[in-house]
Order: C-alpha cells, then structure tokens, then sequence
C-alpha cells in the first residue's frame, strides 16, 4: 500500500526523480563549453526553428547540463519549457525507447529469435518472398518493405491499419537493401503483442516505464497532462491543432499506440532511459535487459550501413555530429527529437522539439538538422578527459553560419503569384503525406 501511495504522489507530482545532477567538472566536463549548448539552441528559437527545447546532457550517471528553453507554443501566455515536467511527442524515438527495446527483453526471455521468419509470430504476413523476411531485416530496415504507405487515407479503424501493414506488398527482395521503414517497425511491434501475449503498451509501462521510474512516459497520454504536452501540428488532416494526440497520422490510425511512434516523454525520463542504456541494461538495482544484449543491439551491423538493430550509429556526420564516438548510438524523431548515447564517452545527449509546431523558419528541417549536430558536437567538445584531453573547438558551430536557414525572399519571387500559391497547396499536402513515413 505504501509503494502505490508512492508511485502515485510521484506521477502527481510530475513524474520520477530523474538522473542526480552534478556539476559538470565532477564528472571531467567543461561548463564554459557546455555553455555553448544554450547559445546554440537558443539561436534555433530566434530563427523561428521551434518554439521551445528541452535538452538533457550526462555523463557517468549524472545529468550535467538539464535545461528548458522558450516556450511551448509561439503564443504570448505559453508556459515555459522544462526539462523534467514537459513532454514532448517523440516520433521515431518510440522505434528505439519502445519497440526495439521491448524486443530486447523478449530475446532475453527466449520468447523471439532474431533469425525467426517474421509469419512464425503473424501468420498473415506470409507468402511469396514474405516467407524469408526476419526480425533481423526489420530491425536492419532490410526486409522489402517499403517507406510507408497513407494507412489514415484507407483505413477506417486501429484493425483495419493493422491489417493494411500487414498485407503491404515487398517492393524489393529482402536483405537486398537498406530503405528505412515505418512500416518494419509496425512489424515488430506487432510480433511483440504476439510473443508477449498483450499489447504494446502494456507491456512497455510494466517492463520498462514503470521499473525505471518513467512516469511521464506514455502512448496516448491522459488529457490531465495536456497543460504540460508540447503541442505539434496546427492544421493536419485531421482537421484540428494538435497537443497530446500523436502528430503522426498513422501512428493515429494505427490507435495511437504504434511501432513507429506515438510515445510521448519528458528529457528527464529519457536521460534515465540511456543512462539504463549506458549502464548495460541495468538501473538503481533493477536489470531490465542483459548486457550481451545491449552490446548485440546497439553494434552495427555487417551489410546494414550504419545501422545496428533498431538503433543507428554514429558516422561522424548527421544528428550525432563530427566527434562522438564511432560506439556512439541513437536516433531521431520527424517532430524535432534525438537522443544520442556514447559508451566510450560514458555520456548520452537528448534534445526534444516540436519543431513541426507552425515554425517560423522558412526550412525548419534544416534548423533542427544542424542544432541536433551542434548539440552533440558541444556536448563531445566539452569532455575533458578522454583520449588525449581536450579538443579544438571549432572557430563557429553550424547555428552560427545558420547555413539555409531562412533563404532569402526574393529567390522566390520569380515565380507568378497563381503558380506561387499552387506549388503552395502542393508542397504543404506533400508535407502532410511525408510526416505519416518518417516520424
């Protein structure tokens, strides 16, 4: 009874106690450059890039640099954004702190085997060159499976998506190439409903949210958390703005509890998530996933490009940056998140956004993409004892140059304003369809 007094108080309370804080030359990192995290994702607000951030830096067990930027929304009386109490939606972060991380545990249990045939766990997924696609191909991206596929045009309800993906036609041989699947990660969280016996949701809040103290943690979070949610789209085609239900719109076909999205979460909760991660599996005494497994899951992988499986890892170029270490794992989310975490380094990196939210930046994709990497990049630049001490900082970050941020106007102006207002419409019913293949 005292436990669920407990748990209760601290979900009221908005959410568990977070990573201990320590200063950032306890742990051999610099504040005077961690500084220049702030510079740069406040350069971010002011290019209209997103309307607020929430960023998470540690390292050796500590959080070092836990911050809230700007607001939640660009309107006048909008709360301020916090680290430990405003929740973001995570996208394609959901692929990796959800349904990869749920499959780990059942390889643990015996329950799934990465060479199985994906029909052994969902029979309909079966026939022709279906029969040869594993696990392992989903998790690697390499099953055949195309991109996405509008489920919230043809589909009517959660059952009918369900069934949409699974009757989804290969558009190449399996394990003959690399094309990043929404559609693959909705496949594995369906194999996980099926060994698992209960869906994944459910199985997530008891084998991994609520074990580490993630209650802020949630698939279709509760309409009293809507003051705190970041909100996301203001027109999509579900016709209304859009706070607390998922931006992706087939995750939301899906019911809103998907593979490839549809979690939401705090940067507080995530940074204990990938300190679990860094630690092998274990946190404050309770072991959620074996260490061979994190080690399994989190390596790339022969013939899979960078990936690793569910995870991606680091190339010295996009969202992770120029310096984090080639053990370096992570991924990002269409909404505006990442989450970077290196082992060598003993440090992790979680910037969250809703930089879908009506940007005042003319390409807001290329803001997010370079503060994503600056961030990681200051973060590795700020450690300063590894290797061979401290590194060079660089003369500017990609934030300073804001290198295509916002075009200059007249660029545009060649065109008549009847062909201007059309290529309008077009683009923005093609940002509608992209957001549903790469949340």
């Amino acid at each position: 009874m005292l436990t669920l007094l407990i748990s209760a108080f601290v979900m009221s309370s908005g959410g568990g106690n977070g990573l201990p804080v320590k200063a950032p030359r306890t742990v051999g990192m610099s504040s005077a450059r961690l500084a220049k995290i702030d510079h740069v994702v406040e350069r971010g607000i002011a290019a209209g890039g997103y309307p607020g951030a929430s960023v998470v830096v540690g390292r050796r067990g500590a959080a070092v640099w836990q911050k809230g930027f700007g607001k939640l929304s660009w309107e006048n009386g909008s709360a301020a954004v916090t680290a430990d109490r405003t929740i973001y939606d995570l996208a394609s972060l959901t692929k990796v702190v959800g349904t990869t991380t749920a499959l780990m545990i059942l390889y643990d249990q015996g329950k799934v085997h990465l060479d199985d045939p994906v029909y052994k766990y969902i029979p309909a997924f079966s026939g022709g060159d279906k029969n040869k696609v594993t696990l392992r191909m989903l998790l690697e991206h390499r099953s055949g499976l195309p991109a996405g596929r509008d489920l919230w045009r043809i589909a009517h309800t959660p059952q009918e998506a369900r069934d949409s993906v699974i009757a989804t036609p290969l558009v190449y041989e399996p394990n003959t190439r690399y094309v990043y699947s929404d559609l693959g990660a909705d496949m594995l969280a369906f194999v996980v409903e099926a060994a698992a016996g209960e869906p994944l949701d459910k199985f997530l809040q008891e084998h991994v949210f609520a074990p580490l103290g993630m209650f802020d943690t949630h698939f279709k979070p509760a309409d009293s958390l809507k003051s705190r949610i970041a909100p996301t789209e203001v027109a999509p085609p579900r016709g209304y703005p859009l706070q607390g239900e998922v931006h992706d719109e087939n995750a939301f076909a899906l019911g809103g509890v998907a593979g490839h999205a549809g979690l939401f979460s705090t940067a507080s909760d995530l940074a204990v998530f990938a300190q679990m991660m860094l630690n092998g599996g274990e946190y404050n005494g309770a072991r959620l996933i074996a260490d061979s497994t994190v080690a399994l899951f989190t390596s790339r992988q022969p013939n899979a490009g960078s990936r690793a499986l569910g995870w991606d890892t680091c190339d010295g170029s996009g969202s992770c940056g120029k310096y984090l270490s080639a053990a370096a794992y992570g991924h990002t989310g269409f909404t505006g998140t990442s989450m970077w975490i290196d082992p060598e380094r003993d440090m992790f990196v979680i910037l969250l956004t809703n930089r879908v939210h009506e940007a005042r930046a003319k390409r807001p994709a290329k803001v997010i993409a370079d503060v994503r990497a600056d961030l990681s990049d200051a973060a590795a630049l700020a450690v300063t004892d590894y290797g061979d001490g401290l590194m060079a900082m660089p003369k500017s970050f990609r934030a300073d140059k804001a290198v295509g941020w916002n075009p200059p106007a007249h660029k545009a102006r060649r065109h008549t304003t009847r062909h201007h207002v059309a290529k309008k419409s077009t683009h923005k019913k093609s940002t509608a369809k992209h957001t549903t293949k790469k949340g």
